[in-house]
């Protein structure tokens, strides 16, 4: 099946802001209110301010286009405890990152998949697997990877076993746990996030 990954600032300048707001406001994912709440509430303002890009993926339902999921790429400076990654992972960090010889972290700046969610409205979530949509995102961060440098990405998620062997079969590995804000935790279980580091040049 084929997919288009569009922006929604490409969208907002081609259609407007108020029809791109109503094509989000289509987008429907009880099983995570918080990929939903992004989308819906947050994500038109951080392009704005260049906090972070979103992604629409569109594919073919009926002969119309329509939403199956979406992604949110941003970069931000996180730090790696040295005993949390393999020898061979710590070797290609000290590339990219800063060490702390004292407190045993890599400090590094990497490209963060902030948000990733499939469309649960009329279906359209059966018109793309988990895997196609985390390879489309990460796809994307090649293309600047392959312009800027940089091998890494890394993204947050909430502390379930499927959630957790979901990114771990795709390659990611745990490296530490965030402690959520208290307005994340609205929207979220628990009281923090695993983090999980992957290398794109594998």
């Amino acid at each position: 099946m084929a997919y288009n990954v569009i922006s929604i600032e490409d969208i907002s300048e081609a259609l407007g802001e108020e029809k791109l707001k109503a094509l989000l406001n289509g987008f429907k994912c009880e099983l995570n209110k918080d990929v939903e709440h992004f989308l819906k509430h947050d994500a038109i303002q951080f392009y704005k301010m260049g906090m972070s890009k979103t992604f629409l993926v569109f594919s073919t339902y009926q002969k119309q286009n329509v939403i199956v999921g979406y992604f949110a790429l941003t970069d931000k400076i996180t730090r790696i405890k040295s005993n949390a990654v393999s020898n061979s992972i710590k070797k290609r960090l000290l590339r990219f990152a800063k060490k702390d010889d004292i407190d045993n972290y890599y400090t590094v700046s990497l490209p963060l998949i902030g948000q990733l969610g499939k469309n649960y409205n009329n279906d359209y979530n059966k018109l793309i697997t988990g895997d196609v949509l985390l390879k489309l995102a990460c796809d994307k961060i090649r293309e600047v990877q392959h312009i800027i440098g940089g091998k890494f990405v890394f993204l947050e998620c909430e502390d379930k076993p499927k959630l957790k062997e979901f990114y771990e079969s795709n390659g990611f590995v745990h490296f530490g746990n965030r402690n959520l804000d208290k307005d994340e935790r609205e929207r979220n279980s628990g009281q923090y996030l695993l983090q999980m580091l992957c290398d794109l040049s594998k």
